[in-house]
């Protein structure tokens, strides 16, 4: 058996338990063995039934599960007067006897067999005016119990994919940790050193305890191993492309006059914020250093309304001076177009003529008819998607790459944005992000990257004012958005509505649309926007919104980035419990961005309504009390997890399931682990 072999290589793994296996995402056998239980239930405490109904007699906590070890005496299948199935049992031990009820589970009677002694866990209730376990867990005592009788692992499951099962299939993976059958399936990678710098626990005892294991303090240690081995592996990654990056010896020199720029930042209408100049002088002091022989790599991190666009126009203003062309990609057409508008509007006059905007749609757009007079050799500012990869002519003289919302864009793609010189130089890449992301984050995923902050926004007269409300106020709170007349978004998490039963109250915007404009928003002028739409029914939508033509605007998270409507004053967010703190704070980022106050209402699911104050609502209501997506990306991390806040896929956090990614000081000790590692080879 081999960690990369194909999962149906385990014991009572067929074709069927495959298919429903890949709806986990497992695989491999590899994919099995590090899915790891998200939870924990302490069986292990063996209680005798007089206790137990003494304790649900005087009213105990009766939330969490007992496990007693008893005879079974009897077991029947009965039917309701309405016709449901029950099957009631009673199991004895020698202080006294209990109730034993389940549901629709009349198959129970053909496999338990009375007369036998069983380890049986479940919640205690009352049944029919007797005290009862309700749908308990049974298994027989054997010398190593998986199920019952001790610290139970409880995993994430799927339609046909039980937890009880899991727990089957990885003990066959797991069984043998300890023997020479073991063999190499898992091979421990660090080196004694490390080992014992942190007292670690072997790869394989760490894997073995943390699915099974003997005692909490051995599942912490086994814990601390494996999130370890997430930080070190993605450490590693991440100072390799940084190698690979500073063997880049032959950057594109940018030879700028700095009167020319400073005479641009001070015609500007308004002022550059502190961190505004700070950032542009950082940018310029990386053109410099091209000279050295290392090519800029910084990523410029900024809130939404920090100014970030106008940092890029200054550093592209400088290569364009200094003869050489500019690639600037969005992730959406409708973002690229934004910028497009932008640079349009702030780029010196002698400039305009050489923005061109390259998307699925329109291979080149110049703002000037001029644009076809120009030199083919002239420096131009090109503005597009994903487009820009696939062009088929190699761009030429090209000193800058700027990628927006880098985090959307692979690894592969960003190097094939490099690759375009034809004589071999390497562009100065600058990456943005309006994502918060929390300082521990950016050392691990971005710790390749030379990073700069925007915090302070230049625009302070208009706020933004945030309220979680409660689903009870919801007819009050449209009453109040028909009668403010005011453009507005209305934004759903799924385009159609789910028919899985766990998303019945998750709001589509499609839906929504139909039922507003019918209802609660009669005789206003709805429009709706998703993603599968086409790129020129988006822009419609978007320009009649802009233009006023459309007074609401129902839509997914489309709008996250790239809309820029000044007028737009309020937001609803619908199942906003959805969401990460980060994505919400960039959704409300479209209201309030002229010079009126934008207010944001927030609605969490029909289902997270019933449970009042829970912790998704808690959770929620840090909106009202931060206004900076930093402080709220922070919360999420330490509330939700890495690929909680940000979407596991696009992110590239799919690799971190345990790792503690607020822990400063660890990733700090685990940069110098890795480096030394590193060293250790290429010494």
């Amino acid at each position: 058996m081999k960690l990369d072999d194909k999962v149906t290589k385990v014991p009572q793994v067929g074709p069927k338990s495959k298919e429903k296996l890949a709806n986990l995402k497992i695989e491999t056998i590899k994919d099995l063995l590090y899915h790891f239980p998200f939870r924990y239930e302490d069986r292990s405490k063996i209680e005798n039934i007089q206790n137990v109904l003494k304790s649900h007699q005087n009213g105990k906590d009766t939330q969490n599960p007992v496990t007693i070890k008893a005879k079974l005496t009897k077991i029947k299948n009965i039917y309701t007067k309405n016709c449901k199935r029950l099957t009631r049992a009673a199991a004895q031990d020698e202080t006294g006897e209990i109730q034993l009820i389940w549901f629709n589970m009349h198959y129970l009677k053909r496999s338990l067999r009375v007369g036998e002694t069983y380890l049986i866990s479940g919640k205690v209730g009352t049944f029919s005016g007797k005290t009862s376990l309700i749908v308990p867990q049974m298994e027989k005592e054997q010398v190593t119990n998986l199920h019952i009788g001790r610290i139970v692992p409880i995993y994430h499951q799927t339609e046909g994919i039980s937890s009880r099962w899991l727990r089957s299939r990885i003990n066959d993976v797991l069984a043998g940790v300890e023997e020479e059958k073991f063999g190499g399936l898992v091979e421990e990678f660090l080196p004694e050193k490390l080992l014992e710098k942190y007292a670690h626990l072997v790869l394989g005892e760490a894997l073995k305890q943390i699915h099974f294991p003997d005692d909490f303090d051995l599942l912490e240690k086994a814990r601390a191993r494996l999130g370890y081995n997430e930080l070190f592996h993605e450490l590693v990654r991440v100072e390799k492309v940084k190698q690979k990056w500073e063997l880049q010896h032959n950057p594109v020199e940018i030879d700028f006059d700095e009167g020319i720029l400073e005479d641009f930042v001070e015609k500007l209408p308004f002022r550059l914020t502190n961190e505004q100049i700070v950032a542009v002088e950082e940018i310029l002091e990386d053109f410099r250093e091209g000279a050295a022989g290392l090519p800029m790599n910084r990523l410029l991190e900024g809130d939404v309304g920090t100014g970030k666009t106008v940092v890029a126009i200054v550093a592209a203003l400088a290569n364009l001076e200094s003869g050489r062309n500019v690639l600037y990609m969005a992730p959406t057409e409708i973002l690229a177009r934004q910028h497009f508008a932008t640079f349009a509007k702030f780029l010196p006059e002698k400039w305009r003529p050489y923005l061109q905007l390259v998307t699925g749609d329109s291979p080149r757009r110049g703002l000037s008819p001029e644009r076809t007079v120009l030199s083919k050799d002239s420096p131009l500012i090109t503005i597009g998607t994903h487009a820009l990869l696939y062009k088929k002519q190699k761009y030429k003289n090209v000193g800058l790459v700027i990628i927006d919302e880098q985090h959307r864009f692979g690894v592969e793609q960003r190097e094939k944005l490099l690759s375009y010189n034809s004589d071999k130089t390497t562009p100065h890449l600058l990456t943005m992000t309006a994502t918060p992301i929390p300082r521990t984050l950016a050392l691990t995923l971005y710790g390749d990257l030379e990073i700069s902050t925007l915090t302070e926004k230049p625009r302070k007269e208009a706020k933004i004012i945030t309220k979680v409300v409660p689903n009870s106020k919801r007819k009050e709170i449209f009453k109040w958005i028909a009668a403010k007349n005011e453009p507005t978004f209305i934004v759903c998490p799924f385009v159609e509505e789910s028919t899985h039963p766990a998303f019945a109250d998750v709001k589509a915007a499609t839906t929504e649309y139909e039922t507003l404009k019918k209802g609660a928003l009669k005789g206003k002028k709805v429009g709706v926007l998703h993603g599968q739409l086409s790129s020129q029914e988006k822009q419609k939508v978007v320009e009649k919104f802009e233009k006023g033509k459309l007074d609401v605007l129902v839509s997914t998270p489309v709008i996250e980035v790239g809309i820029d409507i000044p007028d737009a004053t309020v937001m609803v967010i619908e199942s906003a419990e959805r969401f990460g703190l980060a994505s919400l704070h960039q959704l409300r980022g479209r209201v309030g961005r002229g010079k009126k106050d934008g207010y944001c209402f927030v609605f969490a699911s029909s289902e997270e309504k019933e449970r009042g104050e829970s912790n998704a609502i808690k959770r929620l209501k840090n909106l009202e009390k931060f206004e900076d997506g930093l402080s709220l990306a922070e919360i999420d991390l330490k509330m939700r997890g890495p690929g909680e806040i940000y979407g596991v896929e696009q992110h590239g956090f799919k690799n971190f399931k345990i790792a503690d990614l607020s822990d400063i000081n660890l990733i700090e000790n685990v940069k110098k682990d890795v480096k030394m590692y590193l060293e250790s080879f290429q010494g």
